[in-house]
């Protein structure tokens, strides 16, 4: 094998690198972008794109029997830092703390042919070099799996996840062997049109989106508004993808936003009924969607698992994938 051979430089081509929607190359750095940067002077909202930027799901991936793998990676020195993941066939094999600005990350592998990823920090915002492949044999691309894209909230962003492999994205995708895209955007999922457009050119066989939270937050819709909102998005979803799986996830449970009204008037049992009824509607035209109810992946009984009374932490975020593990499995079938 060649020596070019063994250096894999991101690309959105690249079947290596995977969950980026558009990478930006910046002198011998490459940036990770979740949303289409060549749209971003259309997204007219610099809170959505500094989560943009951010490496959830974003991860390299191969087979291949390499003693160690190198990777050149540039922190932002403005950002709290975040641990990097490798994982070995599955199992976390090394979690690294990254330190602020440049430096180069050494992993050793074990002996023998293994599927390895390194999955990049779920939060700050990451640049990255070509991975150097060291002592490789076999270097080749995992085969090709169903696509996943899901959106969401900081709940699908997952920063109090324990390392971007444990957040409940990417239990999901080891557990069904998906090819995730993660679109979770910390306070930003508001139906934005650059995040409907990086669904709808991002090749998928299975969507998952789930809406609602930031929207109370936020108060970004009235009653008046959410539910066509909703409607049109999801509509225009399934319109862009007519062949994939779709499911729509409302809220996991939130104790002190049940019962309490928006800026926009709806509480969070309106939002769940206002999504449901959408949903039916859709059906009935045929749009075949799947409804995973929010309360049934983390219930208000289990209020304990949220570190903020809003966000899970770790343990919050394991529950969240094996749950939803069994629950997008059966919407994929």
């Amino acid at each position: 094998m060649s020596d070019e051979a063994r250096i894999l430089e991101p690309s959105v081509s690249s079947a290596y690198w995977r969950g980026a929607v558009g990478w930006v190359p910046d002198g011998s750095w490459w940036h990770p972008w979740r949303l289409p940067p060549e749209r971003a002077d259309r997204a007219h909202s610099d809170a959505l794109l500094f989560p943009a930027r951010m490496a959830a799901g974003v991860r390299v991936e191969l087979r291949t029997d390499a003693s160690a793998l190198s990777l050149p990676l540039n922190y932002d020195e403005n950002e709290e830092p975040w641990p990097l993941d490798v994982t070995v066939d599955g199992d976390l094999h090394q979690r690294i703390e990254v330190g602020l600005g440049e430096q180069v990350l050494e992993v050793g592998l074990p002996d023998g042919e293994h599927d390895v990823a390194v999955w990049l920090p779920q939060r700050g915002r990451s640049a990255v070099g070509p991975l150097g492949v060291e002592g490789a044999s076999v270097l080749r691309p995992l085969p090709q799996r169903p696509r996943w894209t899901t959106y969401g909230s900081s709940i699908t962003q997952c920063s109090a996840a324990a390392g971007p492999s444990e957040t409940w994205p990417a239990i999901v995708a080891d557990r069904l062997g998906w090819d995730l895209t993660c679109l979770g955007f910390g306070g930003q999922c508001h139906l934005d049109p650059i995040a409907e457009h990086a669904i709808a050119q991002t090749p998928a066989d299975v969507i998952s989106l789930c809406l609602g939270i930031n929207i109370h937050g936020q108060g970004s819709f009235t009653g008046r508004s959410f539910a066509p909102q909703i409607s049109g998005f999801v509509e225009r979803v399934r319109a862009a993808h007519p062949q994939a799986r779709l499911a729509v996830i409302t809220p996991i449970g939130s104790p002190d936003r049940e019962e309490s009204p928006s800026a926009g008037g709806l509480t969070l049992v309106q939002m769940r009924e206002a999504i449901e009824e959408v949903v039916a509607a859709l059906n009935a035209h045929g749009a075949e969607i799947t409804l995973i109810d929010g309360l049934s992946i983390l219930g208000l009984d289990e209020a304990d698992l949220l570190h903020d009374r809003l966000h899970p932490g770790p343990e919050g975020y394991r529950l969240m994938g094996e749950r939803l593990t069994a629950a997008l499995g059966r919407a994929a079938r």
